[in-house]
Formats: C-alpha cells, sequence, structure tokens
C-alpha cells in the first residue's frame, strides 16, 4: 500500500518555509505528496521535491474555474499523473441537472487533460453524499455520469460525516476511486477536532481495504488543534504499522 500526505494539511508551515516544510515530511517518512495550489508554486515545489527524493502522483486544482492548459502543464512539470478538482459547493448538488452539468465539465476536462497524458479526478465533502438524487448519493449519481478515464478520490471522513458509511460508499463505487482520503476524529464538523489516522471513529484499515482498485491513500487533515507535524507523523505510523501486520498474516 503506497500513502502519500496532502500538502493542504501543511498550508500554514508551507505558506512561512515551502522548503523546510517539504523537508520535514521527507524526514517524517512520507515518500509521496498530494500538493495544493501547484500552479503558484511549481518552481519552488518542484526544486523541494527533487531535492527530497519526494514525489507527487496527484495534485489537487480547480479545473472547472481555472484556465486548465496552465494547471496541466505544471502538473505535467511536477510529475503529478492525475489533476484532481478538490471543491465544488454544496449548491451544485442539489438537482440532477446540476450534475449533470458538472459531470459535462469534468469529462471535457479529462479530454484535454489526455492530451498531456494527465488523468483527471474529483474530490468530495459531506454535500455530495447528504444529497440525495433518485434515490441515492449525489456522489453516486456523478460517478454514473462520468466517462470511464475519469477517476474518483473518495475523502471517507467526508463521506462518513455526511451520514453514509465509507466502506459501503467505496464498495458502491468500485473501481472508479483510485485514491482516498485518510483522516479520522469525531465525525463533526468541527475540523480541529480532527485526530491521527487510528484514533477516532473511523474504520480507518476497514476503510482501505474496501477501496480494491486503490493506487495511493493520502493522509489528510483540514485542521488540527496539536502539532500538526506531530499529527501526520502520527498518522503515517499507525498505516505502516498496521499495514505491515496485515501482510505479515496475509
Amino acid at each position: 500500500m503506497s500513502y502519500s500526505l496532502q500538502l493542504y494539511t501543511l498550508r500554514n508551515a508551507i505558506s512561512e518555509d515551502l522548503p523546510g516544510t517539504i523537508k520535514r515530511v521527507a524526514d517524517i517518512g512520507y515518500t509521496q505528496v498530494e500538493p495544493y495550489n501547484f500552479v503558484a508554486t511549481a518552481k519552488e515545489l518542484g526544486a523541494a521535491l527533487k531535492e527530497n527524493g519526494l514525489t507527487a502522483p496527484s495534485g489537487h486544482a480547480p479545473l472547472m474555474s481555472q484556465d486548465q492548459d496552465e494547471i496541466f502543464t505544471a502538473a505535467k512539470e511536477l510529475g503529478i499523473s492525475t489533476v484532481i478538482d478538490p471543491f465544488l459547493p454544496a449548491e451544485h448538488w442539489q438537482k440532477a441537472e446540476d450534475i449533470q452539468a458538472t459531470a459535462e465539465k469534468l469529462n471535457q476536462a479529462a479530454s484535454k487533460g489526455a492530451g498531456y497524458g494527465i488523468r483527471v479526478g474529483y474530490h468530495n465533502h459531506a454535500w455530495e453524499l447528504e444529497s440525495i438524487i433518485d434515490g441515492r448519493t449525489a456522489l453516486e449519481y456523478f460517478e454514473s455520469l462520468l466517462d470511464p478515464e475519469l477517476v474518483l478520490e473518495v475523502d471517507t471522513y467526508w463521506v462518513a460525516v455526511g451520514g453514509q458509511d465509507p466502506v459501503d460508499i467505496l464498495a458502491k463505487l468500485g473501481d472508479r476511486v483510485k485514491f482516498i482520503h485518510i483522516k479520522d476524529g469525531p465525525l463533526t464538523r468541527d475540523n480541529k477536532a480532527q485526530q491521527p489516522a487510528g484514533q477516532g471513529k473511523v474504520p480507518v484499515m476497514d476503510v482501505i481495504a474496501a477501496a480494491t482498485s486503490l493506487e495511493v491513500g493520502v493522509v489528510e487533515f483540514d485542521d488540527y488543534a496539536g502539532d500538526i507535524f506531530d499529527g501526520i507523523a502520527q498518522s503515517l505510523a499507525f498505516l505502516n504499522s498496521n499495514t505491515a501486520a496485515e501482510g505479515a498474516n496475509a
């Protein structure tokens, strides 16, 4: 199992010292990261990743609101092979026709991305699970409208906050899910209450096992009350030890 870190987790540290923050991530033991806002930071970020032996298999960028050619060009420079649109507000997920329009935009982005050799995906929050369209969650309805080459990055914590069982949702979405966000906590919207993996209410290893076509599990905190570097270290230690234990028992 391959683990990465969503760099939005460290946004405050990155704004103060990008190279130093990337070095700390590598020192903790991460070998992969998931950048955000990478068009603006491509040159500095690329140098820091190279210097610390890190790769970025995926990255977040607002494909439906910013210049796609600029995004795909920066992604290619950074070695990002999957660009994931990270966010579309709740009002876009309440009606079938709005979801159809979003799917069409993302399908078009995927077609353009293919010209750069880059795959396109989408990352959910809670509202795609809270909204029900024709008897299923808006996320499931959305998935049914996507072209085959598109992928999903399922934020498993927000699935649970949205009132759904992440294990069940991952089973329903099947091979479309190539990435997940791994986070833990009390399953509330209080981001500061989020916890390292294995310390909250998410059955983290069961969730990972349910994503049968998973390529990368991405650790993320939306926020954290403690020392964030300690938090990401605890998450990685939990994942590595449990992955090793499962491997030994296989």
